[in-house]
């Protein structure tokens, strides 16, 4: 049973140390709660509205938003990774294009669309200015963050009484750089490993709040530094979940490397060059969710010698 215990909250206008605050959190917990993050609380309250309306389109409506090239990138149907978990995606938020095809594939009304360009916007531009106080954290501040792809993922857990007990979704890490979740505000379940102890933490929700996870790019961005955290979803309740995730991720033919400022002949890199798409097809051919497979890209000067 998971822990009651609280994972580092960071107020994003605490503009004085909020660099530090965050590395801080990378590396400690890899996990944190945000507030005061410029998400105004009418938007986030608005899309989940939205969301919980398009999982209740018929099934049949739901599935144009599948993609049978790359499953990953669209919609998951229940019993693809759980019998009662179902996820809604809207790949690469920032082209027009792409929210476009998300409307046209759902039948979305004109008001849904204005939230859902509102509220993606809104969580993009935040995912930005993360991505810059990052990298002010870690001493580079002449350097611009580049965040790649966003992929939205709105989902819903179906829960009923025979899954009380039963996971939602199993141990893992993220894969990318990062996760900004909006979590349900009436429904817990996220819990998070915690790095020093191993313990599992319930991290319980916040109204008006997002949460931030460090993912397996993210550890190797920051040549180690930070936390790829393990968490998982449990179902505490007979109550549907829904939640929405910004998923930062590397572009598709992107290498994905420890950043050049921080690495030196005092701090070698600790992982070598590799293809983001390949590292996530080794997770699922390797069996590795919670960031293993990281492990075939060590550098290992030894062998140079």
């Amino acid at each position: 049973m998971a822990v009651k215990k609280s994972v580092p909250v960071i107020d994003m206008q605490d503009f004085s140390t909020l660099p530090q605050k965050i590395v801080s959190a990378c590396e400690d917990w890899g996990c944190f709660r945000l507030i005061n993050h410029g998400v105004p609380f009418s938007l986030m309250s608005d899309m989940k509205d939205v969301v919980r309306s398009l999982h209740d389109l018929p099934m049949e409506i739901k599935m144009r938003n599948y993609n049978h090239q790359e499953p990953s990138k669209g919609y998951t149907p229940p019993n693809m990774a759980s019998a009662f978990f179902e996820s809604l995606s809207l790949y690469d938020d920032g082209s027009a294009v792409a929210v476009e095809n998300f409307c046209t594939q759902l039948d979305v009304s004109p008001q849904q669309r204005e939230i859902i360009v509102k509220y993606t916007s809104a969580v993009q531009g935040l995912a930005e200015l993360l991505g810059s106080k990052l990298m002010e954290g870690l001493g580079l501040n002449g350097e611009k963050f580049k965040e790649g792809i966003c992929q939205f993922k709105m989902n819903k857990y179906n829960y009923g009484p025979e899954t009380v007990g039963l996971q939602g979704a199993v141990m893992h890490s993220d894969a990318g750089f990062f996760t900004i979740l909006q979590d349900d505000e009436d429904v817990d379940g996220l819990e998070a490993v915690d790095k020093t102890t191993g313990e599992l933490i319930s991290v319980d929700h916040v109204p008006g709040t997002l949460v931030f996870n460090v993912g397996d790019a993210g550890k190797v961005w920051s040549n180690g530094r930070f936390h790829n955290v393990k968490h998982q979803v449990q179902c505490y309740e007979a109550s549907v979940r829904i939640t929405i995730a910004l998923f930062v991720l590397p572009a598709e033919d992107e290498t994905v490397q420890v950043l050049p400022g921080l690495a030196d002949s005092d701090h070698p890199a600790l992982y070598v060059p590799f293809n983001f798409n390949h590292y996530r097809r080794l997770r699922i051919s390797t069996n590795s969710p919670t960031g293993e497979a990281l492990e075939f890209f060590r550098s290992r000067p030894e062998l140079l010698n």
